[in-house]
């Protein structure tokens, strides 16, 4: 039997990073990703993981694909959100057999905006900073404002025409469990919106966004109420590793509706 291999790109941070290419608690593998499922599922199938961390739809879309030079002249340490891929376009320029997203970024991720040339940017692990770049990032930019779900799918239907623009691959996006561990609200009066009642908003505009665009929706939300989220979830975005498991089984699924896993894509 022939070995076939498939080419993944993901744009995203640890929801389609650690299900699909491995997770790591404390420096040990505690899942191995995609192709573990595929082992099982589809032996002779292997995926090539390409991927890239991101900050935010509408960073990407604003950015011309390079690092801005006041950035990249003072090399600050980024940790996993380097400059290079912040400010990267191989979403819309890599070929690949499936491109898979999230809009968990859209909903957690808190941006700054250069105050003259307006690009967007994320100000990761700032603590391990010089003083000198702490106040160059205080002096030079200011809180970029919070996305709402429509803004969000909006900056989505873009990303979706720029890569149809070069590839017809199948685009799965993950949405997100509305699940707080501990939480139990039962009444919403006088309390400001609330990351579960956010995070449902977020999905209720995906939904829309699949019927106009015909991407996929890895639905985290319905995979993990029906198997039990308290005891899958270790805080409001990180699964164990069964969690995963089932979203990379489910990916694996709607790959092969797609026809991704037998080489029946268009």
């Amino acid at each position: 039997m022939s070995e076939k291999r498939l080419t993944l790109f993901l744009k995203g941070n640890v929801d389609v990073h650690d299900s699909l290419h491995s997770c790591r608690v404390g420096g040990k593998l505690s899942w191995n990703g995609i192709n573990e499922v595929l082992r099982g599922s589809h032996p002779g199938c292997l995926a090539r993981i390409k991927h890239e961390t991101w900050t935010r739809s509408d960073a990407l879309l604003r950015s011309d694909g390079t690092v801005p030079k006041c950035v990249a002249e003072r090399r600050l340490p980024l940790g996993s959100y380097p400059a290079e891929s912040q400010f990267s376009h191989a979403v819309f320029d890599t070929r690949a057999d499936a491109i898979i997203l999230s809009i968990q970024p859209d909903l957690t991720t808190g941006l700054l905006k250069h105050k003259r040339e307006g690009f967007l940017f994320y100000a990761s692990e700032r603590a391990n900073w010089t003083a000198d770049d702490r106040q160059w990032l205080a002096s030079e930019f200011v809180p970029a404002e919070a996305l709402q779900p429509e803004e969000s799918m909006s900056h989505f239907a873009a990303i979706i025409e720029r890569i149809r623009q070069l590839s017809q691959a199948p685009i799965l996006i993950y949405n997100l469990s509305p699940i707080v561990p501990g939480e139990a609200l039962h009444c919403y009066q006088g309390l400001d919106e609330t990351y579960s009642t956010r995070i449902r908003k977020f999905n209720l505009g995906l939904i829309e966004l699949s019927r106009r665009t015909g991407i996929s929706i890895v639905d985290v939300e319905s995979l993990l109420a029906r198997k039990g989220a308290e005891t899958l979830k270790l805080d409001p975005v990180h699964l164990t590793s069964e969690g995963y498991r089932l979203v990379a089984e489910e990916v694996v699924r709607v790959l092969g509706d797609w026809g991704v896993l037998d080489g029946k894509a268009s």
